[in-house]
């Protein structure tokens, strides 16, 4: 108890009058230099991130027209004479793929045979494998050549092994 008696101050009116009004002018002080700082920060963040946009916007421009460029003259002169056309052609294949040119390779779908259940297969790009709707009938035809595909690559299996 007498810990608690101690650490309990009583203002007295000299106290209240110099000592609490600077201690809270000063948290006002303090508050608006904080505000003031947050803005500031907020103002540069914002500056640069415009400069960003505007530095990427810049690149896109300078690759479209390289691009177009490149589109309109031949490869030999695009080449400079120390490298070779094979090295160039692979230094390509190697780079990754622009958005135009993914889109264009999955919108390619092609029918491919399976070998061991003889279905046809919808393949979807690079991989993707579709699923077909097809009525009643033709689903029970498909299963019907599968199951003989099946069968026939089943035996040339167990005929191999012989």
């Amino acid at each position: 108890m007498g810990k608690e008696k101690s650490k309990k101050r009583r203002k007295s009116s000299d106290d209240s009058s110099s000592g609490s009004s600077d201690s809270s002018q000063e948290r006002k002080k303090l508050r608006k230099l904080k505000k003031r700082l947050k803005k500031e920060q907020k103002k540069t963040e914002k500056a640069l991130k415009k400069k960003l946009k505007e530095q990427k916007r810049k690149l896109k421009k300078k690759r479209d027209r390289s691009r177009e460029k490149s589109k309109s003259e031949s490869i030999d002169n695009d080449v400079p004479a120390d490298i070779p056309i094979e090295l160039m052609e692979k230094s390509k294949a190697m780079a990754p793929m622009t958005k135009e040119e993914w889109e264009k390779r999955q919108s390619v779908v092609r029918r491919v045979l399976d070998e061991e259940t003889g279905r046809y297969r919808l393949i979807k790009g690079d991989g993707e494998v579709l699923e077909e709707i097809v009525s009643r009938d033709r689903h029970k035809q498909i299963n019907k050549q599968a199951t003989l595909a099946d069968g026939e690559f089943f035996q040339s299996q167990t005929l191999k092994k012989k």
